[in-house]
Protein backbone atom coordinates (compact mmCIF):
# COMPACT_ATOMS: atom_id res chain seq x y z
CA UNK A 1 0.00 0.00 0.00
CA UNK A 2 3.04 2.22 0.65
CA UNK A 3 4.29 1.83 -2.36
CA UNK A 4 1.36 2.44 -4.38
CA UNK A 5 1.14 5.52 -2.40
CA UNK A 6 4.44 6.89 -2.70
CA UNK A 7 4.47 5.78 -6.56
CA UNK A 8 1.46 8.12 -6.86
CA UNK A 9 3.24 10.82 -4.95
CA UNK A 10 5.90 10.42 -7.54
CA UNK A 11 3.51 10.41 -10.84
CA UNK A 12 1.98 13.68 -9.57
CA UNK A 13 5.05 15.57 -8.69
CA UNK A 14 6.17 14.37 -12.22
CA UNK A 15 3.84 15.86 -13.85
CA UNK A 16 4.41 19.24 -12.09
CA UNK A 17 7.83 19.17 -12.70
CA UNK A 18 7.04 18.85 -16.32
CA UNK A 19 4.42 21.30 -16.41
CA UNK A 20 6.90 24.01 -14.64
CA UNK A 21 9.83 23.08 -16.95
CA UNK A 22 7.32 23.69 -19.94
CA UNK A 23 5.91 26.94 -18.69
CA UNK A 24 9.38 28.16 -18.16
CA UNK A 25 10.62 27.40 -22.06
CA UNK A 26 7.92 28.94 -23.21
CA UNK A 27 8.73 32.33 -21.39
CA UNK A 28 11.95 31.62 -22.41
CA UNK A 29 11.60 31.33 -25.96
CA UNK A 30 8.81 34.63 -25.12
CA UNK A 31 12.33 36.37 -24.24
CA UNK A 32 14.49 35.31 -26.80
CA UNK A 33 11.61 36.40 -29.66
CA UNK A 34 11.26 39.52 -27.99
CA UNK A 35 15.10 40.27 -28.24
CA UNK A 36 15.28 39.13 -31.42
CA UNK A 37 12.60 41.82 -32.78
CA UNK A 38 14.35 44.45 -30.50
CA UNK A 39 18.04 43.80 -32.43
CA UNK A 40 16.28 43.94 -35.79
CA UNK A 41 14.17 47.25 -35.40
CA UNK A 42 17.43 48.17 -34.13
CA UNK A 43 18.97 47.54 -37.28
CA UNK A 44 16.54 48.99 -39.29
CA UNK A 45 17.79 52.05 -37.73
CA UNK A 46 20.92 51.92 -37.77
CA UNK A 47 21.52 50.70 -42.07
CA UNK A 48 19.72 53.94 -42.74
CA UNK A 49 19.74 57.47 -42.59
CA UNK A 50 17.44 58.03 -39.82
CA UNK A 51 17.94 60.30 -36.83
CA UNK A 52 18.35 58.53 -33.57
CA UNK A 53 17.17 60.87 -31.01
CA UNK A 54 14.04 61.29 -32.87
CA UNK A 55 10.88 59.86 -31.29
CA UNK A 56 10.05 56.29 -32.84
CA UNK A 57 8.57 54.40 -30.70
CA UNK A 58 5.18 55.15 -28.88
CA UNK A 59 2.70 53.36 -27.14
CA UNK A 60 -0.06 54.34 -25.03
CA UNK A 61 -2.43 52.48 -22.41
CA UNK A 62 -5.66 53.24 -20.46
CA UNK A 63 -6.76 51.78 -17.81
CA UNK A 64 -8.48 51.75 -14.38
CA UNK A 65 -5.69 52.89 -11.43
CA UNK A 66 -8.53 53.65 -8.72
CA UNK A 67 -11.71 50.98 -7.87
CA UNK A 68 -13.54 54.57 -7.39
CA UNK A 69 -13.85 55.62 -10.90
CA UNK A 70 -13.85 53.34 -13.91
CA UNK A 71 -13.81 54.02 -18.40
CA UNK A 72 -10.00 53.93 -18.63
CA UNK A 73 -9.59 57.70 -17.66
CA UNK A 74 -5.73 56.90 -16.30
CA UNK A 75 -3.25 56.21 -18.98
CA UNK A 76 0.50 55.61 -19.42
CA UNK A 77 2.09 56.63 -22.35
CA UNK A 78 5.87 55.49 -23.51
CA UNK A 79 7.60 58.02 -26.06
CA UNK A 80 11.17 56.52 -27.04
CA UNK A 81 13.99 56.65 -29.50
CA UNK A 82 15.50 54.43 -30.93
CA UNK A 83 17.96 53.59 -28.49
CA UNK A 84 15.08 53.25 -26.05
CA UNK A 85 15.95 56.82 -24.33
CA UNK A 86 12.99 59.16 -23.75
CA UNK A 87 10.09 59.69 -21.05
CA UNK A 88 7.10 57.31 -19.43
CA UNK A 89 4.13 60.11 -18.73
CA UNK A 90 1.57 58.56 -16.46
CA UNK A 91 -1.86 59.85 -14.94
CA UNK A 92 -3.84 58.56 -12.63
CA UNK A 93 -7.07 60.12 -12.48
CA UNK A 94 -9.81 59.98 -9.35
CA UNK A 95 -12.90 61.89 -8.93
CA UNK A 96 -11.39 64.81 -7.75
CA UNK A 97 -7.32 64.73 -8.56
CA UNK A 98 -4.89 63.62 -11.09
CA UNK A 99 -1.68 62.79 -10.16
CA UNK A 100 0.64 62.86 -13.28
CA UNK A 101 4.23 61.15 -13.40
CA UNK A 102 6.78 61.31 -15.53
CA UNK A 103 9.72 58.93 -15.40
CA UNK A 104 13.06 59.08 -17.70
CA UNK A 105 14.01 56.01 -19.28
CA UNK A 106 17.90 55.56 -21.33
CA UNK A 107 18.26 52.43 -22.68
CA UNK A 108 14.63 51.37 -21.83
CA UNK A 109 15.18 51.57 -18.26
CA UNK A 110 14.01 53.56 -15.76
CA UNK A 111 16.29 55.00 -12.28
CA UNK A 112 13.16 54.59 -10.56
CA UNK A 113 10.82 51.11 -10.11
CA UNK A 114 7.90 51.38 -12.60
CA UNK A 115 4.59 50.47 -12.24
CA UNK A 116 3.34 47.08 -14.10
CA UNK A 117 1.22 49.59 -16.51
CA UNK A 118 4.26 51.89 -17.61
CA UNK A 119 6.64 48.10 -17.84
CA UNK A 120 3.77 47.13 -20.04
CA UNK A 121 3.99 50.31 -21.95
CA UNK A 122 7.34 50.76 -22.59
CA UNK A 123 7.41 46.79 -24.04
CA UNK A 124 4.89 47.64 -26.17
CA UNK A 125 6.73 50.41 -27.69
CA UNK A 126 10.37 48.93 -27.54
CA UNK A 127 8.26 46.47 -30.15
CA UNK A 128 6.73 48.29 -32.08
CA UNK A 129 3.58 47.28 -30.88
CA UNK A 130 1.84 50.84 -30.14
CA UNK A 131 0.33 53.13 -30.45
CA UNK A 132 -2.79 51.71 -28.32
CA UNK A 133 -2.03 48.81 -26.50
CA UNK A 134 -4.26 46.67 -23.94
CA UNK A 135 -2.74 45.80 -20.07
CA UNK A 136 -4.10 42.30 -21.68
CA UNK A 137 -1.91 41.84 -24.55
CA UNK A 138 0.74 39.15 -23.98
CA UNK A 139 2.83 41.33 -26.41
CA UNK A 140 3.88 38.38 -28.36
CA UNK A 141 6.01 39.09 -31.11
CA UNK A 142 3.79 38.29 -34.33
CA UNK A 143 6.68 37.15 -37.37
CA UNK A 144 5.15 37.02 -40.85
CA UNK A 145 1.88 37.19 -40.07
CA UNK A 146 1.51 34.18 -37.41
CA UNK A 147 2.47 34.03 -33.55
CA UNK A 148 5.96 33.13 -32.79
CA UNK A 149 4.53 30.34 -30.10
CA UNK A 150 2.55 28.95 -31.96
CA UNK A 151 4.75 25.61 -33.04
Amino acid sequence: MILITLASVGVVIGALGLHIGLTARKRAAQAVDECAEMMRRQLQVTSGAADNRAIRDVAIVHYDALKELSGGLSFSLAMLNAAGDGIVLTSINGRTETRTYARVLQGGRSQQVLSPEEDHVVRAARLGRGPSTRLDDPLDIRMNGRSSNSA
